[in-house]
């Protein structure tokens, strides 16, 4: 009813910032308008969601209230300004054409999982989209991997390509539609062309519903189908088939390191494995992750798809054609990453024809572009709180918190499993996970992402902040590019960074900061990862540490948890004798050889690092004594600790900033002989670990009561949780990662948080 009789009106204009483009944002506020008797427009620029309207005040400011508490599932409201202006001459409601304007640039939205109502339709046979495989609508598919520029509308994306027909026409053009200005919209009719190539070159290629069949003809097979994403490519196979999978193991020289499972449904993942409440949460998640999950004694896969591991990841259908798969009757799928090992992930045509065909039978391709390329996201959760382990599809590029900064900033991040971080001074854009620095081809799609982002986001960093260490190959190219913007900021101190960034702390208001992982190039040259710093956005001051050891070969011990654990045998005064795990696993040459080194210090390199303590305990019990992917034998120690229900804890010494294991080690060695379940023993451990972690916060006067845990250790869930409920137990505030992963992932975030705030150009600390 527009009839306002002498009600008196007023005009306001109402700007949105946010996630609020390619999202429904638009129609949803004609819905809105109209419903309320409003008068005016909404359209978009390449900054904002602007709105007029005209009408009476309380209308008004009931509509302004609506448009945050009613936002459209995949928005994220930012701000809303109200600017009073004159009525109007508008009379009804409509939608303006898009405006490209200067200044900061809207948020992109990520790539979702397509939606219940899309999937209904595309599974009924009345429907003109029965199985269309590209099916999406403004609450589903596509968006950050096919956008190329802001504002985000179909000529700046890869749709531009095809040309709408009638019917999708005017859908697109009715605000009434569940497809108003989806870009991505598309038919049989007019849409990309889903096709099937044999990777040998033989056979004529098959098109639309013949392509499916063909692709699932070769998984049956025992064959392998790169599966074109939304980010780039799937390797997939046929997870109950054990020669399918250790050929696809062979082929893509991955010996051990698990596979990610596709089922079809909740249910299909819940045969596979133990599924809580809030699991089953993530996998359903628009994001649709990969969730890390305790495999099922009975479980119906290979043993061959996580070997040795009682975790498995899995991940439901995100995609309209991965659906389609299934319901031509796929089995449960081996979907893994598009790339031979330590390669980027292949997202372009021609270029994933030339490196993958030695791995798979067959393409499963379409003719729709892919921008930026995208990679699955991979979580867990600890008690019911999200840990992210990898962040990319469905996350990326959302912005994550920084604060208001002094200055912008390009964080480069670290070595393995890097992401950099583009920050404003008012929001922070973690990249999508691009995988370890190992080779150019890598390095080379670190720098066309960083170009990419600094465009579409407008920002040019004034510094660039980067790892301290000499060897990174980010922090070489930033030194190489951005020689006169250079912050080195401290490998531990920007994993407690990152925690403090994510809740949103005061960056100058010390924590008491854990940073338990791996690896990470100490002030003083050697190998830190047990650390305990208290610290701000300033700098930080090392309180506490655990006991150095000798790390012997450097990266030959990191592959060979048995060399560590007799290294911290040695350090505990144990004598190695035959009834040691470790000892039993090297010949005797080689631990004659391992003595001398040690002895005499060659190729020895100190460190602190509670990474590699785990990795000794676990040999020490025989549950892994060589690893081919990182955390191999940290995961084994997890799940023989969460097995148990064993209340004992073993106890460090704390000799003023030393952590010392030694009790530690001689009492597992004490307990190994004396025949206490291994799971026990891995219990009492961990246990040990909570414990220190509430002393050494309990001695650190006058920082307050905040703790963060960060690191790569604390990828460890049933640890996170122990620490978490200890320290409020113990009166704490502890804070973990929900936001970015808690290993080196998460490292380019810190970085920014360090370099946008703190007041001094070199981030180094100092010891206790």
């Amino acid at each position: 009813n527009r009839s306002m009789g002498s009600r008196r009106t007023e005009g306001e204009r109402i700007e949105v910032t946010g996630v609020v483009q390619g999202v429904g944002f638009r129609p949803f506020v004609h819905r809105l308008a109209t419903e309320a008797g409003l008068d005016g427009f909404v359209g978009n620029d390449s900054t904002r969601v602007f709105i007029e309207v005209t009408g009476p005040r309380k209308r008004i400011d009931e509509f302004a209230r609506r448009l945050v508490a009613e936002a459209p599932p995949l928005a994220t409201v930012e701000s809303v300004t109200r600017t009073a202006s004159g009525a109007t001459d508008e009379r009804g409601f409509r939608i303006v054409e898009s405006r490209c304007v200067a200044g900061a640039r809207t948020l992109i939205a990520p790539d979702t999982a397509v939606c219940d109502d899309c999937v209904t339709e595309m599974n009924d046979p009345g429907d003109r989209r029965f199985g269309h495989a590209f099916i999406t609508c403004t609450n589903c598919g596509p968006r950050f991997t096919i956008i190329r520029d802001l504002p985000y509308d179909r000529p700046n994306t890869t749709m531009a390509a095809f040309d709408m027909c009638d019917v999708c026409a005017a859908e697109y053009d009715d605000p009434t539609d569940r497809r108003y200005h989806a870009q991505p919209i598309c038919c049989h009719d007019c849409g990309p062309v889903l096709h099937y190539r044999s990777a040998h070159g033989d056979g004529a290629a098959s098109f639309d519903d013949d392509s499916l069949a063909a692709a699932l003809a070769t998984i049956r097979a025992g064959g392998t189908v790169a599966v074109k994403g939304l980010g780039g490519y799937h390797l997939a196979c046929d997870a109950t088939d054990d020669g399918a999978v250790e050929r696809l193991r062979q082929r893509k020289h991955r010996p051990d390191k698990p596979f990610a499972v596709m089922v079809a449904d909740l249910d299909a993942a819940r045969r596979l494995a133990e599924v809580s409440d809030a699991e089953a949460t993530q996998l359903l998640a628009p994001a649709r992750p990969i969730v890390l999950l305790r495999a099922r004694a009975d479980a119906s896969v290979s043993a061959l798809v996580a070997p040795g591991n009682p975790m498995l990841g899995v991940m439901l259908p995100s995609t309209p054609v991965q659906h389609l798969l299934f319901r031509i009757g796929a089995p449960a799928l081996v979907m893994t990453s598009g790339n031979l090992a330590g390669e980027p992930l292949a997202y372009l045509d021609d270029d994933a024809v030339q490196r993958l065909s030695g791995l798979c039978d067959g393409f499963l391709m379409n003719d729709r572009e892919i921008h930026v390329p995208c990679d699955d996201s991979v979580v867990r959760v600890a008690g019911d709180v999200l840990l992210p382990i990898r962040r990319a599809r469905g996350f990326a590029p959302l912005p994550v918190p920084v604060g208001r900064g002094r200055r912008s900033v390009l964080a480069v991040g670290g070595e393995l499993k890097n992401t950099f971080c583009l920050a404003s001074t008012e929001r922070a854009f973690m990249s999508q996970h691009l995988g370890d620095m190992e080779n150019l081809e890598t390095l080379d799609a670190f720098e066309r992402l960083v170009t990419q982002f600094e465009r579409i986001h407008s920002i040019t960093p004034e510094i660039v902040a980067v790892d301290a260490h000499p060897g990174y190959a980010t922090s070489r190219w930033a030194r190489i590019h951005h020689p006169d913007r250079i912050v080195e900021v401290q490998h531990h101190h920007a994993h407690i960074a990152a925690v403090m960034a994510e809740h949103e702390c005061d960056p100058h208001q010390p924590v008491i900061g854990f940073a338990f992982d791996g690896t990470g190039y100490g002030d003083d040259g050697t190998i830190w990862g047990g650390e305990v710093l208290v610290a701000d956005a300033d700098g930080y001051e090392r309180v506490a540490h655990l006991a150095p050891v000798d790390l012997p070969g450097g990266d030959a011990a990191i592959r060979n948890p048995c060399r560590v654990a007799l290294t911290h045998l040695r350090h505990a005064g144990v004598d190695w004798t035959d009834d040691l795990a470790p000892v039993r696993a090297l010949q005797r040459a080689e631990l004659e050889l391992l003595d001398r080194q040690l002895e005499r210090g060659v190729a020895c390199v100190p460190t602190t690092s509670m990474g590699r303590l785990f990795d000794a305990v676990a040999s020490m019990l025989g549950l892994r004594h060589h690893i081919t992917y990182e955390a191999q034998a940290a995961i084994q120690l997890e799940m023989a600790a969460a097995g148990s229900s064993d209340r004992e804890a073993y106890r460090f010494a704390l000799d003023g900033p030393i952590i010392d294991q030694t009790p530690v080690i001689r009492a597992i060695v004490d307990d190994l002989r004396g025949e206490v379940p291994v799971g026990a023993i891995a219990r009492r451990f961990h246990a040990a670990v909570r414990d220190v972690v509430v002393s050494i916060a309990a001695r650190t006067p006058g920082c307050g009561t905040t703790v963060a845990l960060s690191g790569g250790v604390f990828q460890n869930a049933l640890l996170v949780t122990m620490c978490v409920d200890a320290l409020r137990e113990a009166g704490f505030v502890p804070l973990t990662h929900h936001l970015v992963p808690p290993n080196d992932g998460g490292l380019a975030l810190g970085q920014a948080f360090v370099a946008a705030h703190g007041t001094t150009t070199h981030c180094a600390g100092k010891e206790n």
